[in-house]
């Protein structure tokens, strides 16, 4: 899942982005509100953690300005803003949540996985590709009934490839959704954690998922003819 935080306090901004991560969510980043209201409104997110006290635009109008373009995305406010006022203030103009500062990083998880869970639309909690299934709110994934372990980042690419299932993604789409990042032909990091996941979810398995795309790229599940 990904996740958008907008917060200008860069390191609370740097421990949240770190802390969700290492729960397993793709998390971008922006440190004002001019930054985040363009983000939110042309890229695909399944939550957004919201500062009100913003340079640039204030979390309020950046609320506003989501809300007319994309009524559906949840956003949970956190700010230091913290009177009865202020959170209701927040909850009229369309926040689905509202944490004051301070606050402990397990309640600010377990509000992120309560709204993923409710969600304004319908969420595909669990993703399966033939015997292959992964569980997106509880961070699990099993191949025929048998767990396997994958560091945060595998998730991401294998979440990204499940959610893509039988059709081939490039190199370039997998490292700017799994990344964040333009292509480098340079970098052979996406064939290095191909090569993880798929030692993970292939291994022992006569049906293997993970194919080589020729000339392309990668792509799971499906017939492919490898390079």
């Amino acid at each position: 899942m990904r996740l958008l935080i907008a917060e200008d306090d860069r390191p609370l901004n740097t421990f949240l982005s770190k802390a969700l991560t290492s729960e397993h969510y793709a998390v971008d980043v922006a440190d004002d509100g001019e930054e985040a209201a363009f983000m939110a409104t042309n890229y695909d997110y399944d939550l957004m953690i919201l500062d009100l006290n913003l340079p640039r635009m204030d979390g309020v109008a950046v609320l506003k300005h989501l809300r007319d373009a994309k009524r559906s995305m949840p956003v949970l406010v956190l700010s230091g803003r913290s009177t009865v006022e202020d959170r209701v203030r927040g909850l009229d103009i369309g926040a689905d949540d509202y944490l004051p500062k301070p606050f402990a990083f397990a309640e600010l998880s377990a509000r992120v996985r309560a709204l993923l869970r409710r969600g304004s639309q319908p969420l595909e909690a669990v993703l399966k590709v033939e015997d292959l299934e992964l569980s997106r709110l509880e961070h699990r994934a099993q191949r025929a009934g048998q767990p396997m372990t994958l560091t945060p980042k595998e998730f991401a690419l294998l979440e990204y490839l499940m959610r893509n299932a039988g059709r081939p993604v490039t190199r370039a789409m997998i490292l700017e959704h799994v990344w964040d990042i333009s292509f480098d032909t340079e970098s052979n990091i996406v064939d290095v954690y191909i090569n993880y996941v798929r030692k993970k979810i292939d291994t022992g398995f006569a049906r293997q998922l993970v194919h080589t795309v020729r000339g392309v790229g990668y792509q799971l599940g499906g017939d492919r003819e490898e390079t």
